[in-house]
């Protein structure tokens, strides 16, 4: 009798661990899925944040070129080019 209580304890303790197994399984599996989703979005914030950049860069080239700089100086500030006479130089 006492074999036998024995070995129904035995078994009764390698029930709970293989379940509590499985619900270990189950739970990384579930975390795995939750982090992978969440990488998922990230890389698609990461590339939508990479095409801004380079749209913004490229905005940034247009603004900052050296024609549009020099049409918006003669047409709103109405500056000019010196004429050779009101060139100086340095002795």
């Amino acid at each position: 009798m006492n074999a036998t209580l024995r070995n129904r304890g035995l078994f009764a303790a390698l029930v709970l661990a293989v379940l509590a197994s499985a619900v270990a399984v189950v739970y990384a599996k579930h975390e795995n899925r939750k982090l992978f989703a969440e990488l998922q979005a990230l890389t698609q914030q990461r590339d939508q944040l990479e095409v801004d950049w380079s749209r913004l860069q490229i905005e940034q080239s247009v603004w900052s070129s050296h024609a549009r700089v020099e049409q918006l100086g003669r047409e709103q500030m109405h500056m000019r080019s010196p004429g050779p006479d009101e060139i100086r130089s340095l002795p």
